[in-house]
């Protein structure tokens, strides 16, 4: 980044009152809270004043006290990827970091963004969805659709409304279904059944309109579930990932596709599945990726030279279009 650009944010942040928004009360509220942690650090080092919030129930009232102008949105889950606090800000008129409400809430729900997905060509696995209320009406047995899906391999048991692979069970025999769509139903109200997709789990970071270099996870377990996301030794990012240009390139096309498709802006990270025949499927968006120290779009971006306060500054001047020089 040139340094009159550092210079033209730096300066915008500090003619204005700042807040780091993280914590919550969401079930990822100690990775927030890591992210919020991690973003504090790098303000400190770059000397902007802030006011640290950890969001609770009265955080209208707080943030009327405090009147920021910027926000920057350490939160993760529920009141933080779901379009509500973003309608909050909005309503009283704080800028923040990040997409808007409404590509919000539709990335964050996974049936929702994942049917969009499909209307504009972007291949996604097959999935149907079970409703809490349909499971207990029914003796607490998956649908034929579920069960039709499971006969066909393996399938993903997910939240439709949660992250960090928080409630997600893999199901490999028609007799876990029932338990795992339980489980399931313990943090949401609906159920998505997933057909497993076999192959090397991607990742793209997208920053402003540019797609990032691409990132292979490698989890200790099975699969890429809370422990390997967040646990010190629980999954390798091979950054960047070891791919064919072409592959690359079209991993970064099918990320950017998303990112737009469903009305994202500033930056996230796009989760993409490739078969072994190079094909490739999305996963999900994620509009406030983590930003810890394990986490993957701070991979991303020291891959193609963004060092961590940098990534910080540009999400920012990213967020808000009136820092001038950025664009």
């Amino acid at each position: 980044m040139r340094g009159v650009i550092v210079k033209n944010i730096l300066r915008w942040l500090g003619r204005r009152r700042v807040a780091v928004l993280k914590g919550g009360w969401s079930r990822e509220r100690a990775i927030s809270l890591k992210t919020g942690q991690a973003v504090e650090q790098a303000f400190r080092r770059l000397g902007v004043r802030f006011a640290s919030i950890d969001v609770q129930g009265n955080i209208e009232e707080v943030l009327k006290k405090k009147n920021p102008h910027f926000a920057f949105l350490c939160l993760h889950g529920t009141f933080g990827e779901d379009g509500q606090v973003q309608n909050l800000l909005d309503r009283l008129k704080i800028l923040y970091n990040g997409s808007g409400a409404l590509a919000s809430s539709l990335a964050m729900n996974k049936a929702s963004s994942k049917a969009l997905l499909q209307e504009i060509g972007v291949p996604t696995p097959p999935w149907v969805l079970v409703s809490k209320n349909w499971f207990l009406e029914n003796s607490m047995q998956a649908s034929k659709e579920a069960r039709r899906l499971l006969a066909k391999g393996p399938v993903f048991i997910k939240p439709v409304d949660q992250g960090s692979a928080i409630g997600v069970t893999q199901v490999t025999r028609p007799h876990q279904l029932s338990q795992a769509l339980t489980t399931c139903f313990s943090v949401s109200d609906q159920a998505l059944v997933e057909g497993f997709i076999k192959g090397r789990e991607l990742t793209v970071g997208i920053l402003g309109s540019n797609p990032l270099p691409v990132v292979e996870i490698v989890p200790e377990h099975s699969f890429y579930d809370y422990h390997s996301k967040y646990a010190k030794g629980g999954s390798r990012h091979l950054v960047p990932a070891h791919l064919s240009v072409r592959s690359a390139r079209l991993a970064q096309k099918l990320a950017l596709k998303t990112f737009r498709g469903l009305g994202c802006s500033a930056y996230g990270r796009v989760d993409i599945m490739m078969r072994p025949n190079g094909q490739m499927m999305v996963l999900e968006m994620n509009t406030l990726p983590g930003l810890t120290k394990v986490s993957l779009l701070p991979d991303a971006a020291r891959a193609s030279g963004i060092p961590f306060d940098e990534l910080v500054l540009r999400i920012v001047a990213h967020s808000v279009d009136s820092i001038k020089g950025f664009r």
